[in-house]
């Protein structure tokens, strides 16, 4: 866990995320970059700067109707002591069962945005934490100047005005192999995703594309990253960049 404290704390440090008082609502979606980052975030708790609570919160997408069985991660937030809370929607049937979505990820993001969103303002707290690593950054950017023809990526940090609430990504400079190592490592109780869309959208494809040019030219993804922050846009830029203020609903 030393390692992915200290890309929290240099995320921190860097983009301004967490203030004294801050109630963080911590997005556990079951998977290993959720469970990293709460245990990441309960252990800098106890060395940050600023002073912070943190709730658990996980929307129950209930593919085929089912409920998903999150009593591990409810242990796990007892044992940090994070205040932790399960959500049940009807999104997995919306998507799959009622609509059949034959490109399903962007409304279940917006409607999984949401829910987290309006659980967040309810219990309590002013800004919300998403498990998004270094390589969903670079996936993003790529898939951005690829897809729209634009550079650009979601910000480490931004703020939703009509919710009064800010989205903060802290472990935005952690490489995914790290979180993997942490999670495999301390044994997390990982929640298999049962999205029957896992692994075959867009995002893989690019996943897929830069593990090749990675193999192929080794550092080609940091370098990928670099134009990012020096591009300066979305608040990626360096020396206290903060992210764009937006509704993203």
């Amino acid at each position: 866990m030393r390692r992915m404290l200290g890309y929290i704390r240099k995320a921190d440090q860097e983009f301004d995320m967490i203030a004294d008082g801050d109630r963080i609502a911590v997005g556990i979606s079951g998977g290993k970059d959720s469970l990293v980052l709460l245990n990441s975030l309960a252990g800098y708790r106890r060395f940050a700067e600023h002073k912070f609570t943190l709730v658990g919160i996980t929307l129950d997408m209930r593919f085929g109707g089912k409920d998903t069985d999150f009593t591990p991660i409810a242990e796990m937030c007892r044992e940090l002591d994070v205040e932790y809370k399960v959500i049940p929607t009807d999104i997995g049937e919306v998507i799959f069962d009622i609509r059949k979505e034959s490109n399903p990820c962007a409304l279940c993001a917006k409607m999984r945005r949401g829910a987290l969103h309006d659980a967040a303002v309810e219990m309590g707290c002013n800004k919300i934490a998403l498990g998004h690593h270094n390589d969903d950054v670079i996936e993003t950017f790529i898939m951005n100047l690829h897809k729209e023809g634009r550079i650009g990526c979601f910000s480490p940090v931004t703020y939703l005005s009509r919710k009064n609430i800010t989205m903060i990504r802290p472990m935005v400079l952690a490489p995914e192999q790290k979180i993997i190592a942490c999670a495999n490592r301390n044994n997390f109780p990982v929640v298999k995703s049962k999205c029957p869309a896992d692994k075959t959208t867009q995002r893989q494809v690019t996943k897929e594309w830069l593990s090749e040019m990675e193999r192929k030219d080794k550092g080609f993804k940091i370098r990928m990253f670099g134009a990012l922050r020096r591009s300066g846009v979305d608040g990626w830029g360096f020396k206290n960049a903060v992210g764009k203020s937006e509704d993203e609903e």
